[in-house]
């Protein structure tokens, strides 16, 4: 047995059972040791971007990570972005980097790079196998990092020797990173700002859906508190029956007026709220001067535990959590223009219980979700990193995650094509997925964006870095060119068609939309 071959077998023993992978030449022995293994799922990805942005989806929506196999530092560099989106979510994934024969690296080789500079900047655990016997113990240990503090990144470099000499293994999985939890004093004094006027409740990671939602509803309806979250964060649950949490928005200013009466904020599962950017004249950061912060649990900390304190010191374990209640849900009007919030509509009126939103409509998407909140019950995942070409793996991950669930995509177009290679993963892997291209024709959100920072009139330069027109992009050939059905909407009535078949045939499909701009 070679030092891949124990990697593979730890992976498996482990429960890492998915591969997302773009592997090259120094990869080669650990391919063949996934090939001796088909009870390890692999899935190509035809560019790096791809790979790691379908592990966060895969851990987002299954709760486990999946290993990923990245091709020496240039490798690394391209999937380098959707880690950093996966990282700011506290998605766990296992980044397994290829790297040349370590007797090899003196000769300075073309694709020889700083391997542990670009790795450790963006990884919470990074390790260099040092030889064949390393590498089963070292991918124990990456296993145990990914799993750690509520998800981390782990990455392992493999020396292409250390993968094809002689080891001895598996290695049986470690036990699991302990939790830390905040004292019973901070719950006490958490549990009283709560119930003082002006509290919020402001949660992130696993309080958005599920079970505990639930918890964190029921101390809110107790209390009386606001129950909130951030509008960027890596999944919420939606729709008629889901827990009513209240989101705070992008324009800062914006936010300003939601938290102006808030007073007390206990965070539990979430960092303070920031702005995305900084601009000349607005805050950096929300809550009002007088806004007692109080960081109770951060992510990576145990949310379960401190929910469940939280609802035990106040009394909440009869108390019903408030919420979203049912909305009827109609086609739109056939006669009405076509915009972003008809797409809501119509979505709202076919999407099935149970389906996966994958949202990187940066321009349109707020007119596109509003409809949907209180439509069929679904689970919604954001880009909290914030660096685009996220949402089309992430719909491949999460699909791969949940088999039985339709996925979503709505992608405006100049997001979409940083990793619309995503498609061909789609096709070849038959994933239920229905992909949605608002035809923007450009970066519609900076131009709002250069008139916060106080310019108001767009020249030829800026213009031309805007656009993406000129030639156009073709949606439906880029579509059809990666093995996924396509089609065109340019009003109401052929939008409804297209949502209609989309939602009734299984396997990946994407709807080009043409439409005015919110």
């Amino acid at each position: 047995m070679n030092g891949a071959e124990t990697l593979v077998e730890t992976f498996l023993a482990g429960g890492v059972d998915i591969c997302f992978a773009n592997p090259g030449t120094s990869e080669m022995h650990f391919v063949a040791a996934l090939d001796t293994h088909p009870e390890m799922r692999c899935i190509l990805s035809l560019f790096e971007g791809g790979v790691t942005g379908a592990a966060d989806g895969y851990f987002r929506m299954s709760g486990k990570p999946a290993a990923t196999l990245l091709h020496l530092a240039p490798g690394f560099g391209n999937g380098y972005a959707n880690v950093h989106n996966a990282r700011k979510g506290h998605s766990g994934m296992i980044n397994v980097v290829g790297e040349h024969a370590d007797y090899h690296l003196r000769y300075d080789a073309p694709l020889r790079g700083d391997i542990e500079g670009v790795t450790r900047s963006v990884s919470d655990w990074v390790r260099v196998s040092m030889d064949a016997q390393s590498v089963a113990p070292d991918g124990a240990e990456a296993i145990r990092a990914a799993t750690a503090r509520n998800g981390q990144i782990a990455t392992l470099v493999l020396p292409a020797n250390t993968a094809w000499e002689e080891a001895e293994g598996p290695v049986a999985p470690l036990p699991p990173v302990k939790l830390h939890r905040p004292r019973p004093d901070q719950i006490a004094r958490a549990a009283e700002a709560l119930s003082a006027p002006g509290a919020a409740l402001f949660v992130g990671g696993a309080a958005l859906h599920g079970a505990l939602a639930q918890v964190a509803g029921r101390i809110a309806a107790r209390t009386g508190c606001r129950l909130m979250a951030d509008l960027f964060v890596p999944r919420i649950e939606r729709g008629a029956g889901a827990v009513d949490i209240e989101c705070l928005h992008y324009p800062v200013l914006e936010n300003v007026e939601i938290l102006r009466n808030v007073k007390h904020m206990v965070l539990v599962g979430a960092g303070q709220p920031v702005a995305f950017f900084a601009y000349p004249d607005r805050p950096s950061t929300p809550e009002a001067p007088d806004c007692r912060m109080l960081e109770l649990c951060t992510p990576q900390m145990d949310i379960a535990f401190t929910l469940d304190a939280l609802a035990e010191a106040i009394g909440a374990g009869e108390a019903s959590p408030r919420l979203l209640e049912p909305v009827p849900c109609a086609l739109p009007d056939e006669t009405a223009a076509l915009t972003p919030e008809r797409v809501g509509e119509a979505l709202a009126a076919v999407m099935p219980e149970g389906a996966i939103i994958a949202n990187e409509a940066v321009t349109a998407g707020a007119a596109v979700l509003t409809p949907l909140r209180q439509a069929a019950r679904h689970d919604l995942l954001y880009n909290p990193g914030g660096a685009i070409g996220a949402a089309l793996p992430l719909a491949v991950g999460a699909a791969i995650a949940c088999p039985d669930r339709k996925v979503i995509t709505p992608n405006g177009d100049g997001s979409a094509m940083y990793t619309l290679q995503s498609l061909w993963t789609m096709a070849r892997e038959e994933l239920d997925i229905c992909v949605l291209i608002f035809a923007n024709r450009g970066y519609q959100i900076l131009r709002g964006e250069l008139v916060n920072v106080g310019v108001t009139e767009i020249g030829r330069n800026a213009e031309r870095m805007f656009n993406v027109e000129g030639p156009e992009l073709d949606w439906v050939a880029l579509a059809r060119g990666h093995g996924v059905d396509a089609v065109r909407v340019e009003a109401v009535a052929e939008l409804n068609t297209a949502l209609a078949d989309a939602m009734a045939r299984r396997g990946p499909f994407l709807i080009e939309i043409a439409c005015a701009q919110p």
